[in-house]
C-alpha cells in the first residue's frame, strides 16, 4: 500500500487540483493507496474542501489539527497517521508536481537497498535574496549544526515503512525535519528535479533565522564549545595584558593610560558576555521545552468521508 501525505495551510486555491493529480499519479502505479491530508489550522476553506473531497474519494483521509502547529509538526503528524508500506511526502502547493511519484518509485526500484528517495532541486527557486538566504542557511547549518543536510533539499520524498517508523521514534518537541531525516540514517538517494515557483515563499527571513537557530541547537553543541574557546582566549589575553601592565608599572615606573581603549574593552567584553549568556539561554529554553513533553500537536478530528469502510 502507498500513502501520500501532505499538509494544508492556505491550500484552498490548489487543493482540488492536487488531489485529482495525486489520485491519477497513484492509480497509474497499480498500487492500493491512501491520501492523508493534515489541516494545520488553515484559516481559509481548506478543511471544508478537504472533507468534500473525502466524501468524493474514499482514498482521502483528513486529519484536522486543533490549531496551527507549524509545517514540520504537521508533517510528523501526517506520517504518524499513514499506514502504507511506502510513504510519499509532498507539499500540496503543486511546486512539487504529484507526477514525480512515478520517478521516485523508479529510482527506488533501481536502488533496492535504499529506504529513501529525496527530492533535490537542481537550482534554488525565487529571487536573488531568497537564493542567497538559502545558501547562507545551509552554509551556517553545515558549519555549526553538526549534521550534513543536503543542499537544496525539498519536502518531497518517498520512504519505506521501516524508515518512517524509525523517524516516528524521535520525541523532541522542537522539530526540524531536514535534520531528523538525516539523523534517522538508512541509505538515502537523491532525485533531482526542477521545482516550480508560484510566488513569495512563506519562509521569510525571520522564519529562516528562527529555524536555523532551532536546528543548530537541536543537533549540535558547537556554539557552547565556541563560547568556551573564545572565553579561554580572552582570559589568556587579558591575563597577559595584566602582566604587561604590572611590568610597565613596577619596572618602568609608567602609569597606564588610555581611557578610551579601556572603555572600548569594557564594552567589547560586556557585549560578549551578554551574547554568550544569550546562547546559553537558548539552550536552557530548549531544555525547558523538551522536559515538559508536550505533544507534537492536538488532533481534533479524523475525517474519512461518507462510505469509507476503513
Amino acid at each position: 500500500m502507498l500513502s501520500i501525505v501532505g499538509t494544508m495551510f492556505h491550500a484552498q486555491s490548489y487543493l482540488e487540483e492536487f488531489v485529482a493529480r495525486a489520485i491519477a499519479a497513484a492509480s497509474a502505479t497499480g498500487l492500493e493507496f491512501e491520501i492523508v491530508l493534515v489541516n494545520d489550522g488553515s484559516p481559509d476553506l481548506s478543511l471544508a474542501m478537504a472533507k468534500s473531497l473525502a466524501d468524493l474519494h474514499p482514498q482521502v483521509r483528513v486529519v484536522d489539527l486543533s490549531r496551527n502547529f507549524g509545517h514540520h509538526r504537521a508533517m510528523m503528524i501526517g506520517l504518524q497517521h499513514s499506514s502504507g508500506a511506502l510513504v510519499f511526502l509532498i507539499d500540496l502547493d503543486l511546486e512539487e508536481p504529484p507526477e514525480l511519484l512515478a520517478d521516485f518509485l523508479s529510482t527506488l526500484a533501481v536502488n533496492p537497498d535504499a529506504d529513501v528517495v529525496y527530492g533535490r532541486m537542481k537550482a534554488r527557486k525565487g529571487g536573488v535574496w531568497e537564493r542567497f538566504s538559502g545558501w547562507a542557511f545551509y552554509s551556517l547549518l553545515h558549519g555549526l549544526g553538526g549534521i550534513a543536510v543536503p543542499r537544496n533539499i525539498s519536502t518531497v520524498r518517498l520512504m519505506t515503512r521501516r524508515y518512517v517508523d524509525s523517524l516516528g521514534k524521535y520525541g523532541e518537541r522542537e522539530v526540524f525535519m531536514a535534520g531528523l531525516w538525516q539523523d534517522t540514517g538508512y541509505k538515502q538517494v537523491p532525485f533531482e528535479f526542477i521545482k516550480g515557483y508560484k510566488g513569495e515563499t512563506t519562509y521569510h527571513f525571520a522564519r529562516k533565522l528562527s529555524l536555523l537557530v532551532n536546528s543548530i541547537v537541536a543537533f549540535s553543541s558547537k556554539p557552547l564549545a565556541m563560547i568556551f574557546t573564545i572565553g579561554t582566549i580572552l582570559s589568556l589575553g587579558a591575563g597577559a595584558y595584566t602582566l604587561y601592565l604590572i611590568y610597565v608599572g613596577l619596572v618602568r615606573g609608567t602609569a597606564p593610560s588610555g581611557w578610551a581603549s579601556l572603555i572600548a574593552s569594557i564594552w567589547l567584553l560586556g557585549g560578549l558576555i551578554i551574547f554568550f549568556l544569550g546562547v546559553i539561554g537558548i539552550y536552557l529554553s530548549k531544555i525547558f521545552i523538551e522536559v515538559k513533553q508536550r505533544p507534537y500537536a492536538t488532533v481534533r478530528e479524523i475525517y474519512e468521508g461518507r462510505g469509507n469502510d476503513r
